[in-house]
């Protein structure tokens, strides 16, 4: 019996070195390499609720960037559109210009992950957007997991969008779609990064294809409305782990998130 105390009291000493050791790398906002998870999409809130006008989170890209160095949201206040790539955080704002973002700033809304190319394709024709999403389509074997993609080309016509930073009381952001600011590029290079979602991610976020451009200079881009693409390099990360954070915030808990808002999502996404 004496045995088995001091063997216990040995285990658990030790079990409670390892809970030490972590709990100090989470408070140091380390996590040890060997215990990353490339294959992971790390998600901060839920699309409905930014539909419903919850624009303040209370993660900061310090913290999005320990799990992805690829993604796109937005930014507390929803000021502008997001895009991470190659580890470097962009905001594009409403006047359509690309800045270079701290790692303190906070996110509302955002999706990262390790991209690590499974797949590769090179396009030359010439395609409209929606040919272009049928070729990616090809693609997916799999319907049931989550896809990143990065699409370097040039392209004869691109449209996207921004959306103006708001003030409370936040109104729904179909209201602040109606009067988003538009943007328009012909014949420029750049990069299309962002998810294919299942339809049961339908509530958390964007079923089907959600983009965001930035041009190769890093001065343009937005949420991807339109495009005419040729010249592309398509890489693909196949994303088989979904980690949903939420907020710990008053606007959080107190939102009404049991209705049904795929009209609202399909207005604000055209």
């Amino acid at each position: 019996m004496k045995k088995y105390s001091c063997l216990m009291a040995i285990l658990l000493l030790f079990a409670g070195i390892l809970i030490s050791g972590c709990v100090d790398q989470a408070e140091n906002g380390e996590i040890p390499e060997s215990s990353l998870n490339r294959d992971l999409l790390y998600q901060t809130s839920t699309i409905d609720a930014l539909l419903e006008g919850v624009y303040d989170g209370d993660i900061s890209f310090k913290t999005m960037k320990e799990y992805g160095d690829f993604g796109i949201g937005t930014f507390n206040g929803l000021d502008g559109e997001m895009i991470t790539i190659d580890g470097d955080i962009y905001q594009v704002k409403a006047d359509g210009i690309v800045y270079a973002m701290q790692d303190s700033t906070m996110t509302p809304f955002a999706a990262v992950t390790y991209f690590d190319v499974d797949e590769e394709i090179t396009i030359n024709e010439t395609m409209s957007q929606q040919e272009f999403k049928d070729n990616l389509d090809e693609l997916m074997i799999n319907k049931n997991i989550i896809y990143a993609f990065r699409i370097d080309a040039t392209f004869d016509y691109m449209k996207t969008r921004s959306v103006q930073k708001q003030s409370r009381p936040y109104p729904r952001l179909v209201e602040v779609a109606k009067s988003q600011p538009t943007f328009e590029f012909n014949d420029t290079k750049g990069i299309i990064i962002g998810f294919w979602l299942p339809e049961y991610i339908d509530g958390i976020n964007v079923p089907g294809y959600h983009f965001h451009f930035i041009s190769e200079d890093r001065t343009a881009g937005g949420h991807v409305l339109e495009f005419d693409i040729h010249d592309a390099n398509v890489q693909v990360d196949h994303t088989y782990d979904l980690m949903l954070v939420l907020p710990r915030n008053d606007d959080f808990s107190s939102v009404d998130l049991t209705e049904d808002k795929q009209d609202e999502l399909e207005q604000v996404e055209k």
